[in-house]
Order: C-alpha cells, then structure tokens, then sequence
C-alpha cells in the first residue's frame, strides 16, 4: 500500500502542482479532497503550461485515475470550462480518467453573490477572498443547505433542493434548474462514489496521491483565523475529503517555498516591502494562478514550518523555489518571535499576538550563482546546500526533493544529504 498526502504548509502556492506532478508519473491514482476553483496549480511540461484549478494534477499522465473527491465544491461550469481548455491543449479526458464524487457540493450563483456581498460589507475588515462562493457553499453544506453533484443528475431532484433554499429568489429557480441540469447532463458519465473506488484501490495495492488546495496556515480551524480559507487544507482532512480511514495513510509530504507568501489580508510576521519584496515577487513570479493577484512576499517562517509538521505529521519536505534566493548575497530565516509576552519559538494562536509578532532572524550567505539547471545535490553551490542542510536540522523532518525552476526536469531528488 501507498498512500501520500501533499500539503503546503504556508499559506499556499508553495509549489504543490509541481510536486504532485512529479511523483503522479509512479502514481495510479490522484486525489483532490477538499478547496475549489478558488485555487489553483501551475504545471511546466516541455514547452506548455497548464493551469488547473479543480482537475488534479495526475491528468497530465495517461496512466493515472484522477479523481475530485467528496470534501472538494464544484463549480460545475467552471470545471467543464476547466476540461475543455485541457482537451484543446492535447490532454485527453474521459470517465475513466476522470472521477467526481457524487456528494461532493455544489457551488450556485447565488454563493458567489453571498461571496461578493459579505466581503464588501466587511470593509477595512476584508479576508481577502476571490469572490468565487466556495465559504458560502460550505456555509450550506454544514447548514445542511447543500446541492452536490447527484442532485444535478435528476432535474425533480435538483428543482427540489433548490426550492427550499432560503437565498434563492423564486424569480431565478428555473434559470437555475435548466442550467445546472444541463452541467449534470455533461457530467453524468464521471459522477460516482469516489470514496469506493479509491478504497477498492487501496485493497488492490494501488498507488495513490491525496492532493489539497491552499496551505496549512490557511486552515479554518488550525491557521491565522479569521484570515483563512473555508475548509482544512491540512493532511487530516484528507480522511474526510477522499473518505478513507486514517490507517490507510503510510506518508505525508509537506511542500514549502524556500522563501514565504502570502495572498490576500492577515498577519505576515516575515513579509518584506521595497527592494526584497519586489525582488522575490520579480524572480518567482508570484502572481496567482486563480486570481493572478500578486503574492506578498518574506522571509522563509520556521516557526510557521515547525507548527505544519506538528499538526500535519509531515514524514518529509518538498523545498520549492530555491533558485529564486540565486541572486541574494544575504538570506535570512525567521527562527523565533519576539511578542508583547515575551520570546517565543512556537506558532501562537492567539491572532492579535501574532499580528504583533516581530521576527527573530538568523542570516545565512547566499550563493550568488544560478543553479536552475543543476540535478544533483552535490553539484549545488556549498551555501546553497548548507541552506537546505540548515532547514532539515531545525525542523527535524529530511528534505527529499528540491526544485529549482518551473519544469519537471529542473528538480534535485535527494536519498540522503
């Protein structure tokens, strides 16, 4: 049996597609469990790029299932947009590629308008969200509000969820029945219990990747609340997302930027303005997949990567981005807090402490020359692998993989170090 979890463990766009992509090509089956098409994954192949926000990363390999699972909520028209723009890129999609689970939620028109109203109303208090409805489809969900994706299989069944909504004006029902029917109509042929099918393939000693959107410190319940997104990016909630239990889970690989973002508002203990900002933003095209809003950048956060590995059980790190820092003579690594209580060197959850958290810092030298074409650890600059050596140490967790650029062979894959 295999089964991985990726998570990021910042606030997201820690490189994740990426990595999911790499390990897909010895996987049988990719798994998202829980986001929506509020974010997104970039993936380098040769001379194309793909954006992909609700597929999973595994359909860029012919020999993979991959599969939305049961936590993820769909824009049904999104995702069918989502498919067409792969198949005109060459990647072929059919019901045997490509499995939705059938209790998976859906996101309506009127979520987005809920979206749009609250954040506006929020004024000088905004999260930052994108507008696209997935906190109010999982505000239905858990009020037991929901449509999911059988019900856009039977146009009565559907027609009757909608009529007992309570935000729905009675003018737009039918507008709304014949269009979400018709999505059902294109979709029927991949909706399916998910959570069966990936059980029977972990009997069958299948090969699996559990993939999540968005980052640990963007976790409703264990990241910087209220500035988060609305489900659990971290490894638990894959159990929840894909339906599986948690003994069937052997690995969990956290991915991290070698630097840190952040998109949207909420406290940055290590976010730097002017010249390191721009520089970082510049050479790591930080910039969103979904939104292509652009990320706030700093200073790598040990103390937010200790936290991750606690809550997650991070088994090993991913570390992405490295040949960003090519050009820094000076890197510095945030290793504690000073607080209003004093020093600390572990993540604090209360927020207003954190927002007043100053970081402490050490400085390593960079290395000053580009290694994004280097493939073996030992060909790296002595600063470059002393950084990595450095991040391993502190956090206690290996290093296994090391990328540093955009494509698939611009990647270090490390046994031991």
């Amino acid at each position: 049996m295999s089964v991985k979890v990726i998570v990021g463990t910042q606030w997201g766009d820690e490189g994740k597609g990426k990595i999911t992509d790499i390990l897909a090509e010895k996987m049988d089956y990719v798994v998202r469990y829980q986001g929506g098409n509020n974010a997104g994954h970039t993936v380098v192949v040769g001379d194309k790029t793909f954006k992909l926000h609700l597929v999973p990363s595994g359909i860029l390999y012919d020999t993979v299932v991959s599969m939305i699972g049961n936590g993820v909520v769909i824009d049904p028209g999104v995702l069918i947009e989502e498919m067409e723009t792969l198949k005109a890129q060459g990647v072929f999609i059919d019901h045997n590629r490509l499995r939705i689970s059938s209790i998976a939620h859906v996101i309506l028109p009127v979520h987005k308008a809920i979206d749009s109203q609250q954040e506006a109303l929020r004024r000088e208090q905004k999260i930052g969200t994108t507008g696209r409805g997935i906190g109010p489809c999982y505000t239905d969900k858990v009020a037991r509000l929901g449509v999911r994706m059988m019900d856009l299989l039977s146009k009565d069944r559907l027609a009757k969820r909608l009529q007992k909504h309570p935000n729905m004006r009675p003018d737009d029902v039918e507008s709304v029945i014949e269009t979400y029917a018709g999505y059902g109509d294109v979709l029927r042929p991949f909706v399916t219990d998910t959570s069966l099918e990936i059980n029977r393939a972990i009997a069958r000693g299948k090969r699996i990747i559990m993939e999540g959107a968005q980052g640990t410190m963007l976790d409703v319940d264990h990241g910087t609340y209220p500035f988060v997104t609305s489900s659990n990016p971290i490894s638990g909630a894959a159990c929840i997302g894909a339906g599986v239990g948690p003994h069937k889970i052997d690995q969990v690989i956290g991915v991290t930027k070698a630097y840190c973002t952040r998109v949207g508002e909420g406290p940055f203990p290590t976010e730097e303005f002017g010249e390191i900002n721009d520089y970082l933003r510049t050479k790591g095209c930080e910039f969103g997949t979904t939104t292509a809003r652009p990320r706030r950048c700093g200073w790598l956060d040990l103390v937010v990567l200790r936290y991750a590995v606690r809550i997650n059980g991070i088994t090993e790190i991913c570390l992405t981005k490295l040949d960003v820092l090519d050009e820094l003579k000076t890197i510095r690594v945030c290793t504690a807090y000073q607080t209003p209580e004093g020093t600390v060197d572990e993540f604090p959850l209360d927020l207003e402490t954190f927002s007043e958290a100053k970081p402490i810092y050490d400085e390593l030298p960079g290395w000053c020359e580009d290694i994004s074409q280097v493939t073996h650890f030992e060909k790296l600059p002595l600063n470059a692998k002393n950084y990595i050596k450095y991040i391993s140490n502190i956090l206690g967790v290996r290093i296994s993989l090391v990328s540093v650029g955009s494509k698939r062979l611009q990647t270090i894959h490390l046994l031991t170090h």
